[in-house]
């Protein structure tokens, strides 16, 4: 087989991309909402002490809960349609080579 042969014939490149980033907005999208209910706090990790910051754990900003679901719903859609897309793209390659 031709090496970058399926990225020359297709937009699978890009679409494996396009998954790789709606993975990790998914992912901080996660981390914040998981924060938000720990008061902006790491819940796997001790709390910072003062050697690290002066005034101890800073707490960040506060997170609204419902636009973050809102996103991560959105996010969830992107990510399933890019997936479709790519599966129709390797399966229209597939057939493409059968058929010759």
């Amino acid at each position: 087989m031709l090496f970058g042969f399926i990225n020359r014939v297709s937009s699978a490149a890009s679409l494996r991309g396009a998954l790789d980033v709606s993975a990790a907005r998914t992912k901080a999208i996660g981390d914040r909402v998981a924060k938000a209910s720990l008061n902006n706090g790491d819940g796997f990790s001790l709390a910072a002490t003062t050697a690290e910051s002066p005034n101890g754990a800073q707490p960040g900003p506060p997170v609204d809960l419902e636009s973050e679901m809102v996103s991560l719903a959105d996010e969830q859609l992107r990510y399933e349609a890019t997936a479709k897309l790519l599966e129709k793209t390797y399966s229209t390659i597939r057939l493409s080579l059968r058929d010759r």
